[in-house]
């Protein structure tokens, strides 16, 4: 699988992205910079899209992308969520009101988009890929996802505060071979982090003995403002097995 980061931080700023990972230029995780980071005939190819929950940062762009492709696709975009997450976007996003309802244009028949529930813990095939979600502590029924592809499975927890059910079935899973995970401030706001469930340097570090074992783990959500102070904070862990995200753009190949 190869994963392209179009957005790999926790906030907007002039050069950095909101969250989104796009896996072998046909599946999206997360519609945080999706439609300011591909072409529109990228855009277009897309065939489905995961969502981990309905904060803006995840979100935002499913309301480009439909504009952008409006009338360009035979097939609608497929978006996999949880239920909670699939009426947020209905109710706050896509309501006529902030924007046009996409699931219902050009018409009912054949939308835009088409929002699917997903439930946690039970195993869909999606395209090419048996996507697992997975609930993590998070806001509004968030969920992580385990993606599998022949051999290789990923790992991506989207933002997430201390949590278990994704480790244990990640030791579960024995082809897994990359982590996906966030951490969002310096330890010096590890309060906020706690009211936010997010990650500081200090937490992840305890959150790495639950984590299947010897998988490279690779943290983004970074916060821009506190980016440098976050780095400083990690390289100080000392965990060998950590890579953070350097910028956003990169490509990695499993």
């Amino acid at each position: 699988m190869k994963v392209q980061v179009l957005g790999g931080h926790g906030g907007l700023a002039l050069g950095f992205n909101t969250t989104s990972f796009l896996i072998d230029g046909k599946l999206l995780l997360d519609a945080g910079a999706v439609a300011s980071t591909l072409t529109i005939d990228e855009q277009v190819n897309i065939d489905h899209i995961l969502i981990t929950h309905c904060h803006l940062d995840h979100i935002k762009d499913l309301a480009f992308i439909c504009d952008n492709c409006f009338g360009m696709k035979k097939e609608s975009f497929h978006v996999h969520t949880h239920m909670t997450v699939k009426k947020m976007i209905q109710e706050h996003l896509l309501n006529d009101i902030v924007w046009p309802d996409f699931t219902k244009l050009p018409n009912r028949e054949h939308p835009t988009m088409k929002i699917h529930s997903l439930q946690s813990e039970v195993k869909t095939v999606i395209g090419d890929y048996g996507v697992t979600p997975v609930k993590v502590n998070h806001a509004h029924d968030a969920m992580g996802f385990i993606i599998e592809k022949d051999e290789v499975a990923l790992l991506f927890t989207g933002d997430t505060g201390p949590t278990e059910k994704i480790w244990e079935r990640g030791k579960e899973i024995q082809n897994l071979k990359g982590i996906f995970t966030e951490v969002s401030f310096p330890n010096k706001l590890q309060n906020i982090a706690d009211l936010s469930d997010h990650h500081t340097p200090w937490s992840m570090h305890k959150e790495m003995a639950k984590m299947p074992k010897d998988i490279p783990v690779i943290l983004t959500h970074l916060k821009p403002n506190f980016k440098t102070e976050i780095l400083l904070e990690l390289k100080n862990l000392k965990e060998s097995r950590l890579r953070v995200l350097e910028h956003d753009g990169m490509i990695f190949s499993f």
